[in-house]
């Protein structure tokens, strides 16, 4: 079977919250979370973290996580995963797991719904992802959470940062049930390596463009993904705002079990 690896993309610059990556409010850099969650996931053969900078690279090797460098140039996380697979010698039928590096409270089996997704999927569909059901207090409407539609094979149809499918009537639920509810989608991708060579060659698309999500230019040139569905709480940092929220999460789950505390 081939092989499935975690590779964590991880840099110092970022607009709303520059070196987010080493914020260490809990005693530990925020990468150290996302790697800990990343590690206890049961489809990963390894989990790897992938910086352009010697400061994470450093802070990295202080809990014994397996580091490549790559290039400080790349224009999105995906860019820098095919980098990294292509150091670390990873076959063209083997399985690169994006793992957003800022998502410290990423769920373990969200990464194994989304790998289970993609080998089970036919050969032509060269990626897959993870949707979750909205939870109570998420607002459908806001940007800052992006949907999915999927089909009934579990391909992804669209992305967007709009509140879709649309409910003309508004009585979708009633209706059809769970089916033609919104679906909150989750940051995590798995691609077969020989596709990553591909991507590499494509141009920015419109609607990627448009909706400032990178997923669509797989989508808008003819390729599939899958969509898994798989419950998850997890919330991705962007603000300092953000982590501070996480923060306090993180220190009122220390009574809780070992998974709570990472």
């Amino acid at each position: 079977m081939s092989e499935a690896v975690g590779i964590i993309p991880a840099r110092l610059a970022s607009v709303r919250f520059p070196r987010k990556m080493l914020a260490s409010e809990t005693g530990m850099p925020l990468v150290q979370h996302v790697w800990a969650r990343a590690t206890q996931a049961k489809s990963l053969a390894r989990v790897v973290i992938a910086t352009d900078a010697a400061e994470i690279a450093e802070a990295c090797a202080t809990f014994g996580a397996q580091v490549v460098m790559t290039s400080p140039d790349h224009p999105n996380g995906t860019s820098r995963l095919a980098e990294a697979a292509e150091q670390l010698g990873l076959r063209d039928d083997d399985i690169a797991v994006n793992v957003q590096g800022d998502e410290p409270e990423m769920e373990p089996g969200v990464i194994d719904a989304a790998v289970k997704a993609l080998r089970a999927a036919a050969n032509d569909v060269p990626a897959s992802t993870v949707a979750s059901p909205f939870v109570p207090g998420e607002d459908v409407k806001s940007p800052d959470i992006v949907k999915v539609v999927r089909g009934v094979d579990g391909r992804a149809l669209y992305f967007s940062r709009a509140p879709i499918p649309a409910d003309r009537d508004g009585d979708a639920r009633a209706r059809l049930g769970d089916a033609a509810q919104p679906l909150k989608h989750i940051g995590i991708y798995c691609y077969r390596r020989a596709f990553l060579k591909k991507y590499l060659a494509l141009e920015p698309t419109p609607l990627e463009q448009s909706e400032r999500l990178e997923q669509l230019r797989v989508l808008e040139n003819g390729y599939s993904m899958m969509v898994a569905i798989h419950r998850s709480m997890s919330c991705g940092i962007d603000t300092p705002q953000q982590y501070e929220a996480f923060v306090a999460r993180w220190k009122a789950r220390q009574g809780g079990t070992a998974i709570g505390k990472v």
